[in-house]
């Protein structure tokens, strides 16, 4: 009988001693037990690292470090997921509620795939629910096509189970943008995606929070940035995936690539309307909005971007 996996949790704290006992009792109690709970602080200043010692002095299959100075999240995570020693490497915040049989249901689900994520439930900051869940936003995907995760993301870090090869392929971190949407992205490069329809986590929200969900799925403005910020910022993004080197699809790529870059030379967009027109069904999976809205959101691609300011930078 062929000897069960290690399973890394990977957990980056930070002044999280408010809703932490409450996770890591999830963790310990998990009911796959060949896991490992490699834990960083990223010098709270509060009571993390005292709870984080205490249950590490309970339970052997804890590993806590703690950094000198700050390293900020990406830092933080990065060494957090290199510290690992497992085939299979689980992502975990500080103030959710797993699912006891989590991992176990990741694990025998993960199969030949990459990565496996699942459905979340959302709880209010004191742990109500909020009667909605991650699937009620947005298509969950599976499968191996990376225009798939290209503008949108539907798989959040919590939910992640994944094999260790696929860190190896995504590091280093890409600064500014969501480590799980470019480990998706990545993912569906070198390998497959699959989900499983069960909310195994609790997903707490906090309004102050930048990965507040709900409260982004409700900004009109997209995060509040003009249209021009979010154009620079999609363009970088769209500049990053071009240059990954295991591209499944680089053609493609280059084409979305440079008829966005092109929004910024003209009046009109012919190329990246058309581009996105014909691959639509694959681009706006994720999104779930009515086919009506999303050929709207195509028309208005078809307008170009013009501003100096942006063809005077370099997005070679």
């Amino acid at each position: 009988m062929k000897e069960a996996p290690l399973v890394s949790i990977a957990l980056c704290t930070y002044n999280g001693s408010e809703f932490l006992s409450l996770q890591l009792d999830g963790l310990v109690n998990q009911s796959y037990k060949n896991i490992e709970i490699v834990v960083v602080d990223d010098c709270s200043t509060d009571d993390t690292f005292a709870i984080l010692e205490d249950y590490a002095r309970q339970y052997p299959q804890f590993k806590i470090h703690r950094n000198q100075q700050n390293l900020g999240f990406a830092g933080n995570f990065e060494k957090a997921v290199k510290l690992c020693e497992g085939e299979l490497i689980a992502l975990c915040d500080q103030d959710d509620l797993w699912d006891v049989k989590k991992i176990a249901l990741q694990v025998d689900a993960i199969k030949d795939n990459v990565l496996i994520y699942h459905d979340s439930e959302f709880i209010h900051h004191d742990g109500t629910s909020i009667n909605k869940k991650m699937s009620d936003l947005m298509n969950l995907y599976r499968g191996d096509d990376p225009i798939a995760i290209l503008f949108f993301n539907c798989v959040s870090g919590h939910t992640i189970l994944m094999k260790k090869t696929l860190i190896d392929a995504a590091l280093p971190l890409r600064k500014g943008y969501f480590h799980d949407w470019w480990l998706a992205y990545v993912a569906t490069n070198i390998g497959t995606i699959d989900f499983i329809p069960q909310c195994l986590v609790k997903y707490r929200q906090h309004d102050q929070s930048e990965t507040n969900i709900l409260k982004m799925a409700r900004d009109k403005d997209n995060y509040k940035m003009s249209s021009i910020q979010n154009y620079e910022h999609t363009l970088s993004w769209l500049k990053i995936c071009r240059s990954f080197k295991a591209n499944k699809n680089q053609a493609l790529i280059n084409q979305i690539y440079n008829a966005y870059k092109k929004r910024a030379e003209s009046y009109y967009s012919i190329d990246l309307g058309m581009l996105l027109f014909k691959h639509w069904k694959t681009i706006f999976f994720i999104r779930k909005k009515p086919v009506v809205s999303k050929l709207n959101y195509i028309r208005k691609q078809f307008l170009g971007i013009k501003v100096k300011k942006l063809i005077d930078r370099d997005w070679s």
